[in-house]
């Protein structure tokens, strides 16, 4: 499975649990960190943890485990999965560290061929 596939299986599940303004971000020419960001909005930390929970469950369904999550006690999740890193925001948080600007310089994915 490609990376783009695992990190389609974390926005579908992010699509089909609600997630807002799903994005991703092509990182490998810029960063060794990842080859994908993938970025959600939540309407309330429980929502957020709702989101987290789909993301790594689809996830674990392939076998997919995450090298480590982040954040189970605040509104902003972090999900690494070391090819792709899932950020999932409540807006306020969203809004305030404005971590798809500071990854613009990564190509923007078309992500349609995984949500509805």
């Amino acid at each position: 499975m490609t990376v783009i596939e695992k990190a389609g299986i974390a926005i579908k599940a992010l699509d089909d649990k609600k997630g807002n303004d799903i994005s991703a971000y092509k990182t490998d020419g810029i960063t060794t960190l990842c080859d994908y960001m993938i970025f959600a909005s939540a309407t309330s930390n429980t929502h957020a943890r709702a989101l987290c929970d789909t993301v790594e469950e689809k996830l674990s369904q392939q076998g997919i485990k995450p090298h480590h999550i982040e954040g189970r006690a605040t509104g902003w999740y972090l999900l690494d999965y070391t090819d792709f890193i899932v950020h999932i925001f409540t807006p306020d948080l969203k809004e305030y560290y404005e971590l798809e600007k500071l990854w613009s310089d990564g190509e923007r994915t078309d992500i349609s061929q995984f949500i509805q």
